[in-house]
């Protein structure tokens, strides 16, 4: 079976998008890619930080906020400052983030935040995206304190009737 001039023509153009997709989507991939690690990791990575689009860990340093419209720098350590592990000289880097949108209102010091961007050689990590947990969201109940049961929807929803509500309900 002998092939024709067309059918050879269409064959070596497949080849050639095949190829190119498949380059593409490769480059694409290895270029997404980032590291995500806390202050101290990053620290310890040398050389391969300044190369790489890295997610850095750690908590917001209280009191080192300066936000300018959507742009903020702060100090993100590797501990809240009221832990005990926290010492007087913790591993800190300074951030600047320059982007579109302000940070998060859970945005404020010892929230715990990531920091998408790249390290610069000059000490400063440089962040297009922000994001902040927050923290007492998740904080156990302190003790003592009553609160209504996961599956009981009624106690979550409706509040408890006082003492003129039950009172006036026997008419």
């Amino acid at each position: 079976m002998k092939l024709s001039s067309q059918q050879i023509r269409i064959g070596i153009a497949s080849v050639i998008v095949l190829g190119t997709i498949g380059y593409l989507a490769f480059t694409g991939a290895a270029a997404s890619k980032s590291y995500y690690v806390t202050v101290a990791e990053m620290q310890a990575m040398g050389d391969k930080a300044y190369k790489s689009n890295l997610r850095v860990e750690g908590f917001v340093k209280p009191q080192t906020i300066q936000q300018s419209g959507t742009n903020v720098s702060f100090v993100l350590t590797e501990f809240e400052s009221h832990n005990p592990k926290a010492t007087a000289n913790p591993r800190a880097i300074r951030v600047n983030y320059q982007g579109s949108e302000p940070p998060p209102d859970t945005f404020k010091g010892d929230a715990q935040a990531l920091a998408i961007g790249t390290w610069g050689h000059d000490g400063v990590f440089h962040a297009t995206q922000l994001q902040a947990k927050c923290a007492s969201k998740y904080a156990p109940a302190a003790p003592g304190s009553a609160q209504p049961a996961a599956n009981d929807k009624r106690a979550a929803v409706e509040p408890a009737p006082n003492s003129d509500q039950a009172a006036n309900s026997g008419r």
